[in-house]
């Protein structure tokens, strides 16, 4: 069981969809797309022991008597994608864009293999939440990999817009790990170091939380998303304008920037595609 940021319901997958996952990371949104219907999932990362975890996770949910879906992971760079324009018509980009120093191209990207019509899924730390966490900690986002950017989401939202898109979804989401985060940035422990009590503990919490889904944490994470959600998911439709729209041309709408921003993120070593599912 995974814990999904993303409410598929807004996404309308159809049979015979291309759901593109980009920084699927070890595939809870990729894996979900195939679950929900007929659909050919496709989840791309930088990292290849993630797509290895996602690969692994899948083969508990493979489906070999249904050929009209399909599950396919590749690595690949976000901001040069290696798909035809126009090949998907749903893109999901989960809680990757505050790690990406040049995150417009990444959205230029996007809306070139999206096709016009197709649905786009962002989601992102939340402000406050966010900023508490580098208050607490420098080392929370200056690990490798880490965090470069607080975004403000009315901003991005607009970043997002100026490409051609209609926003029509925003929601909140994981108000319940938000403690939990600002407690690990409370009590930071480096590398291999065991964290401290009140962390494991509320780790074990979130952790029984997502296995036994009790209607009062339910309850109270819907209550407090509005509040306090830890990301912010946003929705929007492509339209044709979107073809003539280039995102080198709009306004870098980030609030807070880590000193590292002007490094690029590695390329993969490999353009190795992994396909899991006949």
């Amino acid at each position: 069981m995974s814990m999904e940021t993303v409410n598929f319901e807004h996404l309308a997958l159809q049979p015979g969809d291309r759901v593109l996952d980009l920084g699927c990371g070890e595939g809870r949104h990729t894996i979900t797309a195939y679950l929900m219907g007929n659909v050919d999932s496709v989840g791309v990362d930088l990292s290849l022991k993630d797509l290895n975890t996602t690969r692994q996770r899948f083969s508990e949910f493979e489906d070999q008597d249904n050929f009209e879906k399909s599950l396919n992971i590749s690595v690949a760079n976000g901001q040069s994608l290696p798909f035809a324009d126009g090949s998907f018509d749903k893109v999901i980009c989960s809680e990757v864009l505050e790690h990406i120093p040049n995150y417009r191209a990444v959205l230029k990207e996007i809306t070139r293999v999206l096709k016009t019509g197709g649905i786009f899924v962002a989601s992102v730390p939340r402000f406050f939440p966010e900023w508490v966490c580098w208050q607490f900690s420098d080392a929370y986002h200056e690990v490798e990999g880490g965090h470069v950017r607080i975004f403000n989401a009315s901003h991005l939202k607009e970043d997002i817009e100026t490409n051609g898109f209609i926003f029509f979804k925003r929601h909140w989401a994981h108000s319940l790990h938000v403690p939990y985060w600002w407690l690990k940035c409370i009590f930071w422990r480096e590398g291999d170091e065991p964290q401290a009590a009140i962390v494991e503990t509320y780790h074990r919490f979130l952790v029984w939380d997502l296995m036994k889904k009790p209607w009062i944490t339910q309850f109270l994470d819907k209550l407090f998303n509005p509040i306090i959600g830890k990301s912010v998911v946003m929705y929007f439709v492509k339209t044709l304008a979107s073809n003539n729209k280039s995102p080198n041309s709009s306004t870098d709408h980030s609030t807070a920037d880590a000193s590292n921003t002007s490094s690029e993120p590695l390329e993969p070593s490999t353009s190795q595609q992994t396909e899991v599912s006949s």
